[in-house]
């Protein structure tokens, strides 16, 4: 019972700020940012000069013998999905904040944007598979639950699979929505490439995607503090390294930005943008520069 009160305590103050922050920064950045990028079929029309030819309906046009386009109009509501990584990494954070608190906040404020603006607000949970789905809805008993279940939710696996996740996102969404993915984004394959490319870039061409990358500063460099015993949160296999060992820190830091860059590549090759945020940092400016980007 504690454990439940102390849960509902965080949601409150989660509530709170992110609120106030919807309705005082995000609001109209976020109506900017989202607002017109799904499209709905309105009508077919004769051709004109200048229209797209990507626009022509080829059936309309070959029955009439003259070339016809489809019209589309702005979208009243859109539809917002939350992918979030619940696997093991996410207990991790050393500044005062567990990446798992971040990530409540974060999408608190995405989701709370969301029913703001009159759009339906889901959420998927995902480890190596996806974990739980909520589907849908407007309202803020709604996105209340998708809170809670951010907090409280117990996933059965640890370890990661974003392509996984993104191909369950492709196959069941039907309508287009805006996908908000927030994940650490380490998800290497055994040969040690990325290993969700194909399926986010499939996944961008259906929806709207967005990455958001959520990270503590000790995953960006290793401390000089001598013997150090650690652990791999989603496998479970724990080693000791001499963090006093120059080279060993030397070949983390190159392992990072090496990571970092292929990261970047990738949402970059994949046409998604992306924002970055610090466990204990301010994540404000980080999601106002993502949403001024688009």
């Amino acid at each position: 019972m504690a454990e439940v009160n102390e849960i509902l305590k965080k949601v409150r103050r989660i509530e709170i700020r992110s609120r106030k922050l919807t309705k005082n920064i995000f609001a109209g950045e976020y109506h900017s940012a989202f607002k017109g990028k799904g499209m709905a079929f309105a009508e077919v029309r004769e051709y004109q000069y200048g229209d797209d030819i990507r626009n022509i309906d080829w059936n309309v046009t070959a029955r009439f013998n003259h070339p016809f386009v489809k019209v589309f109009e702005e979208e009243r509501e859109l539809t917002v999905m939350l992918l979030v990584d619940v696997s093991g990494s996410r207990f991790f954070g050393t500044q005062g904040q567990l990446k798992k608190e971040l990530i409540a906040e974060i999408a608190a404020v995405l989701a709370f944007s969301a029913i703001q603006n009159n759009d339906k607000i889901g959420a998927m949970f995902f480890t190596d598979r996806v974990e739980k789905v909520i589907l849908p809805q407007k309202g803020r008993q709604h996105t209340l639950h998708i809170i809670r279940e951010l907090l409280a939710f117990e996933p059965e696996h640890t370890t990661t699979n974003i392509a996984d996740a993104l191909r369950y996102l492709t196959n069941s969404i039907k309508k287009r929505c805006t996908a908000f993915v927030i994940s650490d984004f380490i998800d290497y394959s055994a040969s040690g490439e990325l290993q969700f490319f194909d399926a986010l870039k499939i996944a961008n061409r259906k929806h709207d995607i967005a990455a958001l990358q959520i990270i503590d500063v000790r995953e960006t460099v290793l401390p000089d503090i001598g013997l150090l015993k650690i652990k791999d949160a989603e496998k479970g296999i724990e080693q000791w390294i001499d963090t006093s060992n120059p080279s060993v820190r030397e070949y983390y830091r190159k392992w990072w930005l090496k990571h970092q860059e292929n990261l970047n590549n990738t949402f970059s090759k994949a046409g998604v943008d992306s924002a970055q945020f610090y466990t204990g940092q301010d994540y404000v400016r980080p999601l106002i520069q993502l949403f001024e980007k688009r």
